[in-house]
């Protein structure tokens, strides 16, 4: 009830040490996307301007489509999204 009027001191803590990373494009072949970066290895792609897909890291050179209405890790192999996932990895580092 002490929160209720003022500022939780665990969310300050735990939002100072998040890291905040701003949305950024990569080039897939011709293709330009945008990225946004969402929770930790969580990623939101937009294509033509349009919201694409929202991708998952689930090893370092596999990446999983997000079911757009649940949420949940599509498991298959699509090369399109691990392509999409190594440029994020490049462009972190």
């Amino acid at each position: 009830m002490q929160y209720l009027y003022g500022i939780n001191p665990y969310l300050c803590k735990k939002m100072n040490s998040m890291e905040i990373q701003e949305p950024f494009d990569i080039e897939v072949g011709e293709i330009t996307y945008s990225v946004f970066p969402e929770e930790k290895d969580t990623y939101t792609i937009f294509k033509d301007g349009k919201e694409y897909v929202q991708i998952i890291k689930d090893t370092e050179t596999s990446w999983l489509k997000l079911d757009p209405e649940s949420g949940l890790p599509l498991f298959g192999m699509e090369e399109e999204i691990n392509l999409i996932g190594a440029e994020i990895i490049k462009n972190s580092q």
